[in-house]
């Protein structure tokens, strides 16, 4: 079982998310479009697990085993979609130089791609969900310290309501497939 550690926001995340992303630009070069650094490490004043999470984006599939083999050149092991479609995480041993993070490829087309950079962008720009949010994860961190299957349930109903206000009826896919997953939001 895994410890659900929160806290609240942390200013140098900017900064260990850019050392993190320089490092893989320099692996990855012209093979990709972006890295973003997404969840909620990457919204100013909303706690978090101090975890960076990262989607580096590619264009498509067709440069994707390149991406993978100069991932794996700098010491990433691909762990396949983790049953999320267009999402491919990638772990890591041995990176005592950079904060902890999660990794994730994924084409620019993505579901879960533009999901997480709807829900970042809306939480940067929306005061009172953000604090919404933030309230609603430490309550769960609190109640379930030990069990974080349980603190991703409590708080999964608080992130589809954010989903809802943020998504427009064309993105309606967003908001209904909407997965509970230890990574993300």
């Amino acid at each position: 079982m895994k410890k659900v550690i929160v806290v609240s926001y942390d200013e140098n995340w900017q900064a260990e998310f850019e050392q993190i992303r320089d490092e893989l630009a320099v692996a990855l070069g012209e093979l990709i479009i972006d890295i973003e650094h997404v969840g909620s490490t990457a919204v100013p004043w909303l706690c978090a697990k101090p975890i960076i999470d990262i989607d580096v984006v590619i264009k498509d599939y067709n440069v994707f085993e390149t991406v993978k083999s100069s991932l794996a050149e700098i010491g990433y092991v691909h762990e396949g979609d983790l049953g999320i479609k267009d999402r491919h995480a990638f772990k890591y041993d041995g990176k005592p130089h950079l904060m902890r993070h999660h990794l994730y490829v994924c084409p620019k087309y993505s579901e879960e791609l533009k999901r997480h950079i709807t829900f970042r962008d809306y939480l940067r720009g929306n005061q009172a969900d953000r604090k919404w949010y933030d309230t609603v994860k430490r309550q769960a961190a609190n109640r379930y310290p030990e069990d974080m299957e349980s603190y991703m349930i409590a708080k999964s109903s608080c992130i589809v309501e954010i989903l809802e206000k943020c998504c427009s009826g064309a993105d309606y896919s967003m908001k209904i497939n909407y997965k509970i997953n230890a990574d993300g939001y």
